[in-house]
């Protein structure tokens, strides 16, 4: 386990920029971003996978309260740790790391449910900023699925969207919509826009 000397230095990492490496995913349920996440991991990227979805099975088999029809403000608290702990991960891969989702999502979910954002959380996605360029995967009717723990409507994750690209745009990063497309075609468009001429050789990549 790292003691505190330990995470301070990764911390300290992050403020030096290697967090220009770390590019995020956004958007609402339903968009197809998980699958397109996958297909960069078998492409021989880096990829931090989401808190949200991953809590919620966690807590369901505990028996926690930590789930956002229970109690909002835990799960959003495991959220910010999550990602906090993704940022630590991150910081010892190579070459660039994609992220499902990132601390300004934390942020638009409190948002979204009309809660203060406290200002540990606050801080949290102003200290430790990604890349500057954010994509934002809009929910896609055409494959839009519910299941146990994804129960939003689709006008729900329209809202949700909505409120992530808000909340990135309010802490200054820029939007690039990902447009509905076959896998592949979304591959290549993720591929292009954030790795231009480099090719898709994994650890041997620098994001400008």
């Amino acid at each position: 386990m790292a003691g505190p000397q330990g995470a301070a230095s990764v911390f300290a990492a992050l403020d030096c920029g290697v967090n220009s490496r770390f590019l995020v995913l956004t958007g609402g349920p339903g968009a197809g971003k998980s699958a397109l996440l996958e297909a960069l991991r078998a492409a021989g990227h880096s990829v931090m996978d989401e808190a949200g979805r991953a809590i919620i099975q966690d807590q369901a088999l505990i028996g926690g309260r930590a789930l956002p029809w229970v109690d909002p403000r835990a799960f959003a608290e495991a959220m910010l740790g999550w990602e906090l702990r993704s940022l630590r991960l991150a910081a010892g891969l190579p070459g660039p790391v994609f992220f499902d989702r990132g601390l300004p999502d934390v942020l638009g979910y409190l948002d979204l449910l009309g809660l203060p954002i406290p200002a540990h959380m606050q801080a949290a996605a102003e200290r430790f900023p990604y890349h500057r360029h954010v994509f934002l995967l809009p929910p896609w009717r055409e494959i839009f699925v519910q299941d146990p723990e994804r129960k939003q409507s689709f006008a729900e994750a329209e809202r949700t969207c909505a409120v992530m690209e808000r909340t990135y745009r309010r802490l200054g990063y820029h939007i690039i919509e990902v447009p509905p497309a076959p896998l592949a075609q979304r591959l290549s468009f993720i591929i292009e826009q954030s790795l231009p001429d480099r090719g898709m050789r994994a650890g041997q990549l620098e994001v400008t």
